[in-house]
C-alpha cells in the first residue's frame, strides 16, 4: 500500500481548487432542431462511424487483417470529445450500438453449423472449430473499437467517461432500446478486465497528502457531503481512516474511496463519527480500538458503475487494517438506507385507498399519530414524511419508531427485487457476506437523511470466518443472515400486517 506524500500545502488547496464539471442540459434530440444544422451532423456522425468501425474480417482473415490505424480511432475521440451537447453524445452512442454491432445473419449461419455437426458424427476439432466461429461471430464490431481505444494514451479514461455518458443519456431517456443496454454490457465487462484486482493499487489519504487528491476526496464523497476543510480533516485525522484504490496506469487517481472510523465499539449514529469533534491528542490509543466502522463508501468515476471495486476495496482494507491494529475485532459498516421513505410513502399511498384497517400501524399507533397531528393516520404521516419535520417533535418521533423500525426491517429484509434485497447498499453487503446486524433509530438526522431515510441507519456486519458461507447462501439460495433484533422487526411486521 502506498501512502502519499505531501506536493503542496494544504494552506494553497483552495487556490487549485478547480470547478467541478457542469452537467451539461439534457437539450433536444437532434431530430427537433434545426434541420440543416442536424442533419449536417447526423451526416458527419455516419462517416465517422463507417471509417472508425470497418466491418468485420472474415473468420479466416482474422489474424491477417492489418490492425486498425491508430489515426482512425483517434478521430472518434477528437469527434466525441467535440460533442457539447448530451443529446448530440447520446445520438452518436445510439447510431453506434444500433448500427455497428453483431451481424445476427453471420450468428444465425455459424449458429446452423454447430448444430449441424452436433447431430453427425464428427472429430471434436471439427465441432470446436464451428464453436469458435460461432464466438466469432457473436463480437459486436464495436468491441474492436474500444479494444484499439483503450491502446491509445489516456484511452482507457476516454472509455470511462464515454461509459458515464452512455448512462447518462440512458437514465435520461435519450438513448433506450436492447441494443443501447447491450453495448452498455459489453463496455461494463471490458472495464471489468482492466480494472480487476490485480491492476489496483490500494492508497491511503492523510491531510498531508497531495492538494488534487484532497480535492477529489472531497468532491466524491456521495454518502456525507464534506463541509469544510476542517470537516476533511477530521475525516483523515485520528481514529479516522480513509484509502482508495487507483489503478496502475494512473496513480494517485482516486477511482473510488472508502472512509473508516476506529471505535470502541459498533456506532449506532452518524453524528458520533463526522460530526464529533477530533480528540484533544493527536495521538490515537490504540489499546481503545477495537472496531472498524465502514461509514462512506463512493466511487468516483461514474462510467464504472457495477464494476466490482467496492468489495475488493473493503477486503483489502480490512487486512491493512489487521496489520497496523492486530486486536480489531469487529468490522462493520454503518449504512445509509437509500430508497426507504419513498418506497414507504408508496406503500401508505396505496393503504391509504384501501377501506378498514391497513395493516402497517397498530390501533393505537394509528390513535396516537392521529391525536399529535389532529388529522387520519396514514393521510397525515405521508405529509409528515415528505418534509421530515416530523424529527422536530420528540413527541412525534417517540410515536413513530417503532412503526417505522419494524418497516424498515421489513424494507430491507423482505422487499426483493428477482428474489435478492430490493435496496441497493443491502444487496452489496448482503453479498460480500455481511450480516443485517442492527437498524438504528435517529442515527443521521440531517435533512438528507430524515427525508430520505426517516434518520435510520443500518449496521452490516462482517464476521469474517462467515462471510464466505453467508455470501454463498445470499446468491446461491437468496438467503438473508439476520440478527435477532432485524428478524424480530420482520416478525413484527408480519404479525401486524397477516403476511
Amino acid at each position: 500500500m502506498r501512502v502519499l506524500r505531501p506536493i503542496l500545502s494544504a494552506g494553497r488547496l483552495l487556490r487549485l481548487r478547480l470547478p467541478p464539471r457542469q452537467p451539461q442540459p439534457p437539450g433536444r434530440r437532434l431530430s427537433c432542431g434545426r434541420p440543416a444544422a442536424a442533419g449536417a451532423l447526423e451526416r458527419a456522425m455516419d462517416e465517422l462511424l463507417h471509417r472508425a468501425v470497418p466491418a468485420m474480417p472474415a473468420y479466416e482473415l482474422r489474424e491477417k487483417t492489418p490492425a486498425r490505424a491508430e489515426n482512425q480511432c483517434a478521430d472518434f475521440v477528437s469527434f466525441y470529445g467535440g460533442l457539447a451537447e448530451t443529446a448530440e453524445r447520446a445520438e452518436l452512442l445510439g447510431r453506434l450500438a444500433r448500427g455497428f454491432g453483431v451481424d445476427h445473419s453471420q450468428v444465425a449461419e455459424q449458429s446452423a453449423g454447430v448444430l449441424q455437426l452436433r447431430q453427425q458424427p464428427r472429430e471434436p476439432a471439427v465441432l470446436l472449430q464451428a464453436e469458435d466461429r460461432l464466438r466469432y461471430a457473436l463480437v459486436p464490431r464495436y468491441r474492436s473499437l474500444f479494444h484499439h481505444i483503450s491502446k491509445m494514451e489516456g484511452g482507457v479514461r476516454f472509455l470511462v467517461r464515454l461509459r458515464a455518458d452512455l448512462l447518462e443519456a440512458q437514465a435520461l431517456k435519450l438513448v433506450e432500446g436492447p441494443h443501447v443496454r447491450e453495448m452498455n454490457g459489453v463496455l461494463k465487462n471490458m472495464l471489468s478486465e482492466w480494472f480487476s484486482s490485480g491492476f489496483l493499487n490500494l492508497e491511503r489519504v492523510t491531510w498531508h497528502s497531495p492538494c488534487e487528491v484532497l480535492q477529489r476526496i472531497s468532491e466524491a464523497e456521495a454518502v456525507h457531503p464534506v463541509k469544510t476543510w476542517m470537516d476533511l480533516k477530521r475525516r483523515v485525522g485520528p481514529y479516522r481512516r480513509c484509502y482508495f484504490f487507483s489503478h496502475c496506469s494512473t496513480p494517485g487517481e482516486p477511482l473510488i474511496v472508502l472512509h473508516v472510523a476506529l471505535t470502541s465499539e459498533i456506532s449506532s449514529s452518524i453524528q458520533t463519527i463526522i460530526v464529533k469533534e477530533c480528540p484533544p491528542s493527536e495521538t490515537e490509543e490504540r489499546n481503545k480500538i477495537t472496531t472498524a466502522i465502514f461509514y462512506s463508501l463512493s466511487l468516483t468515476q461514474q462510467g464504472l458503475q457495477g464494476v466490482e471495486l467496492g468489495a475488493f476495496l473493503i477486503k483489502r482494507v480490512v487486512k491493512e487494517l489487521q496489520k497496523e491494529l492486530p486486536q480489531l475485532g469487529a468490522f462493520s459498516s454503518l449504512s445509509p438506507i437509500p430508497g426507504f421513505t419513498k418506497w414507504l410513502l408508496g406503500l401508505l399511498k396505496s393503504k391509504a385507498k384501501e377501506h378498514g384497517r391497513s395493516g402497517l400501524l397498530t390501533d393505537c399507533e394509528s390513535q396516537e399519530i392521529a391525536e399529535l397531528t389532529g388529522g387520519p393516520a396514514l393521510e397525515t404521516l405521508q405529509t409528515l414524511l415528505s418534509s421530515g419535520e416530523w424529527a422536530q417533535s420528540e413527541r412525534l418521533a417517540r410515536a413513530l419508531q417503532a412503526p417505522l423500525m419494524r418497516l424498515c426491517a421489513w424494507y430491507l429484509y423482505g422487499e426483493k427485487h428477482r428474489g435478492y434485497a430490493l435496496n441497493p447498499v443491502a444487496h452489496f453487503h448482503l453479498q460480500n457476506g455481511a450480516v443485517l446486524w442492527r437498524i438504528n433509530w435517529l442515527a443521521d438526522v440531517s435533512l438528507k437523511g430524515v427525508t430520505g431515510a426517516c434518520g435510520l441507519m443500518v449496521n452490516y456486519r462482517y464476521f469474517l470466518e462467515d462471510t464466505a458461507a453467508n455470501s454463498t447462501a445470499y446468491l446461491g439460495c437468496k438467503s438473508i443472515k439476520a440478527s435477532e433484533q432485524v428478524l424480530s422487526l420482520v416478525a413484527q411486521f408480519q404479525k401486524n400486517s397477516k403476511l
